[in-house]
Formats: structure tokens, C-alpha cells, sequence
């Protein structure tokens, strides 16, 4: 039996962005990361510290509870973390979508898995320059592959500043005829702290301003609603 490390399961809620923006949706949150992005707005299911936290559950047991939340009413499933690409939520899916749900998917593209064929919708979300981090296109490549025969495959960038947006178009190029979403990000992660909308709006004012300078046209410009709704409180 497999043991998934859960960070949180919460909804239904609507997705705040990306592809699914503004769609019913219920949250399985994974425990567990291979990356630390400087600007993590979910430490509490990336860092090791929260560790003790995380609930060990088995397939089984998270669709109960997803189950319950949704009143046994089909609905999209999104997995997100952390990173889900590490643990095993095949049999988590076949489970949902033999009773008729959806499943979304969001990773960075650092670890390919087989189910990610069985999705409705897979969001590789690449982190720019200001995460920190640094992308191994091979290895998104691989996650790419992996989903050929997911319903939908897209890829989602942050932008917090100028060299994000440029390392974007990069990114674009590499893949081109995955759909592009891009949305700016919010500075303020800390969830007592609230966030500034006019300070969001102006960036995502920036942000579209750059690409119709730029004649870019290729990636759709979103807010994260989310954000703007609730700030960076859990469980919404």
C-alpha cells in the first residue's frame, strides 16, 4: 500500500490561477520538495522542519476525505505541494477517475512520473532566475514526455522582475507549443501578513505592459486570484 505524505487536503475551493483559473476545485497538497525557491509561498509543505506535521495516508484514505469534502459530486482534483512529482499519486487517480473526477497536476518538470499520462491537465511550472533555483531541461523535458497523454499539458512561469520575463521567453522557446501562462508574483509570503493589491495589480500592470511592448503575444497574463481573494492564508 502506498503511503503519501499530505501536507493538506482542502476545498472545494476555485483555482486562483494558471489554466483552471476561477474552476471548482479540490486541493490535495503533497509534503515534501526538491527545491527551495526563494520566494516559497507553501514552506509549510516544502521544509523538513515541517515534517511532523504532514500526515502519512494512504490513497485510500485521502479519497475518503476527498469524498467527503466534495459530497461525493465529481469535481477537478488538483495536486500540488511541495512538489507531487515525488511521490506516487497514481493510485490516487485511478481511484478519482473511476468515480468521475478530474485531476490537475502542478510541478516544476524536475521529476517525470508515468501518471502524469492520466491527468486531465499537467502544469510544468519552470521557476525563473529569482527563485534561486535552476532548471534542468532535460529532466523537463522527461516531464513533458511523461504527460503526452494527459488531456492538456501547459507551462505556468512567475515573473517578479526583468530577468524573469526575458529567462520566460527562453523557456517559451524551448517548448513552444506548450500554452504559456504567466503571472506576476507576490513578495509578501508570509501568511499574518496581508498583501498590498494595489502593489499586485500594478505588477501585473508591468508585466502586460512589457509583452505588448514586446509584441508577445504567445503566453496568457493572469493575476493569481487567490491571492487577491484571501491573501496567503492556508487552506483556500
Amino acid at each position: 500500500m502506498t503511503t503519501l505524505r499530505i501536507a493538506e487536503i482542502f476545498g472545494p475551493t476555485i483555482q486562483g490561477e494558471g489554466a483552471l483559473i476561477g474552476e471548482p476545485t479540490l486541493f490535495v497538497r503533497a509534503g515534501g520538495c526538491d527545491y527551495r525557491c526563494s520566494w516559497c509561498d507553501s514552506l509549510h509543505a516544502v521544509d523538513s522542519a515541517y515534517r511532523h506535521t504532514w500526515a502519512p495516508m494512504s490513497s485510500e484514505e485521502v479519497w475518503t476525505e476527498l469524498r467527503r469534502l466534495s459530497g461525493d459530486r465529481p469535481l477537478t482534483i488538483s495536486l500540488s505541494g511541495g512538489n507531487p512529482a515525488i511521490q506516487d499519486f497514481g493510485p490516487l487517480i485511478a481511484l478519482g477517475r473511476a468515480a468521475g473526477y478530474r485531476f490537475a497536476c502542478e510541478t516544476q518538470g524536475s521529476v517525470a512520473r508515468p501518471w502524469f499520462g492520466d491527468l486531465d491537465t499537467l502544469v510544468l511550472s519552470p521557476k525563473p532566475p529569482s527563485s534561486g533555483e535552476q532548471v534542468d531541461w532535460g529532466a523537463f523535458a522527461k516531464c513533458v514526455a511523461a504527460g503526452h497523454s494527459a488531456r492538456s499539458t501547459v507551462m505556468k512561469i512567475v515573473i517578479f522582475d526583468r530577468a524573469d520575463y526575458d529567462w520566460a521567453k527562453d523557456a517559451h522557446a524551448r517548448h513552444p507549443d506548450l500554452p504559456l501562462y504567466l503571472q506576476p508574483g507576490n513578495p509578501e509570503v508570509d501568511p499574518e501578513v496581508p498583501v498590498d493589491p494595489q502593489g499586485l495589480a500594478d505588477r501585473l500592470g508591468w508585466l502586460t505592459d512589457t509583452a505588448m511592448a514586446d509584441n508577445w503575444f504567445a503566453p496568457r497574463i493572469l493575476p493569481q486570484l487567490h491571492v487577491l481573494i484571501w491573501g496567503n492564508k492556508r487552506g483556500v
